[in-house]
């Protein structure tokens, strides 16, 4: 099997006369006598169907631990990143901007630039998602310029650090943002696609141009997130008070296309893309997109709610000015292009089954036509 098994995933298991059959890998109960390990299940076909008789399942099994440090740990998704990192058996070093208080941490600056730092030395890979968040307040040119520094001379002072390593992370993983597409309308947006304008999509490109000088010594890749959806926090916790309480609606005309992807899957994709060497250059971390106006109705039925309340352009401009334009009104409609061909498959591909996932809610059951069987 190469790289690492992955528990839930399908893995090929190579019979004697050499057909590839898909079987299950599943954990041993906690208190078993195998507990923390896991087991193939043979027990889903086409497993067992497939095994004729006397022939034998030989499985090839190549599992590597790896050392991988991580900017912006504390955030959404760099907690969840550093459990599922922990959870596979990877070491995690959490870089800090402040003093370190656990082994697991090292400090580090993001305004400077650290030469040959010991505690970098033999990195399997760097994960990049430190930067000032987007949406903490309205775009003043103080904020914008915070925003843009952030990342752009954080990931400049970063990459400069490790390339002075005698030993630097032969991987090195940057994040960055849709908004480098801009508003594009319906235009379908992939990974090749050209950049767009605007404040967002000019600090995008700034971003990616510091985080390819990495380049020169790893395997990089820039991981272009959409909107995360997660009940702990982004867009989709600050949506839930007003559509909870029944005052939701669509933004503006509501025919802007929002890429979206559920907090577990854009942890997974960072994952696979860091233990599957075949992925590098720019990736697009979303499940796929959908207008606003499909996103308000979505949440308000899994909620159960109305969602009759819309908030024209101008009052959006007015309440939260440039933001509003960049963040809430523009459209983006991008493709998980490069995931999908690196073999990444999403736990929730479909809005709704996501949102259900996210909240807690239960599936939603299809009526069963009259006089057939569901």
């Amino acid at each position: 099997v190469p790289g690492r098994l992955v528990p839930g995933r399908l893995v090929p298991g190579r019979l004697v006369p050499g057909r590839l059959v898909p079987c299950r890998l599943v954990p041993r109960r906690p208190d078993g006598p195998m507990a923390g390990r896991w087991v193939l299940d043979l027990s889903p076909p086409p497993c067992i169907s497939a095994l004729a008789p006397g022939e034998q399942l030989l499985v090839i099994w190549r599992s590597k631990t790896m050392r991988i440090a991580i900017t912006g740990s504390t955030g959404l998704v760099g907690k969840s990143l550093v459990k599922a990192l922990e959870g596979r058996g990877h070491e995690v070093l959490r870089l800090v901007r402040g003093t370190p208080n656990h082994p697991t941490e090292v400090r580090w600056d993001p305004h400077s630039v650290l030469t040959a730092d010991p505690d970098l030395e033999g990195l399997d890979a760097v994960i990049h998602l430190a930067g000032e968040n987007i949406a903490a307040r309205r775009w003043s040119a103080a904020q914008k310029e915070r925003i843009r520094s952030s990342r752009v001379e954080g990931t400049s002072n970063l990459v400069a650090s490790l390339s002075t390593l005698s030993s630097p992370p032969r991987t090195f993983i940057s994040a960055s943002a849709v908004g480098f597409y801009g508003d594009r309308g319906n235009e379908l947006l992939d990974e090749r696609s050209a950049r767009g304008s605007g404040f967002l999509a000019e600090t995008c490109e700034e971003w990616e141009a510091e985080a390819s000088k990495a380049t020169s010594f790893a395997r990089t890749i820039l991981a272009r997130f959409g909107v995360i959806l997660s009940p702990e926090g982004g867009a989709l916790k600050k949506m839930l008070l007003p559509f909870k309480m029944g005052g939701g609606g669509r933004l503006g005309t509501g025919k802007q296309h929002m890429p979206w992807i559920a907090l577990g899957d854009a942890v997974n994709a960072l994952v696979h893309s860091v233990e599957n060497e075949s992925v590098k250059g720019v990736v697009n971390v979303v499940a796929g997109s959908v207008t606003n106006a499909e996103y308000t109705r979505t949440l308000g039925r899994v909620l159960s709610r109305p969602t009759v309340f819309p908030m024209p352009a101008p009052i959006a401009r007015l309440a939260f000015g440039e933001m509003a334009q960049e963040l809430l009104l523009s459209s983006q409609n991008v493709q998980p292009k490069a995931l999908e061909e690196s073999g990444f498959k999403h736990d929730h591909p479909e809005l709704e089954d996501a949102l259900r996932h996210l909240l807690a809610r239960p599936v939603r059951q299809r009526p069963v036509p009259v006089g057939g069987s569901a």
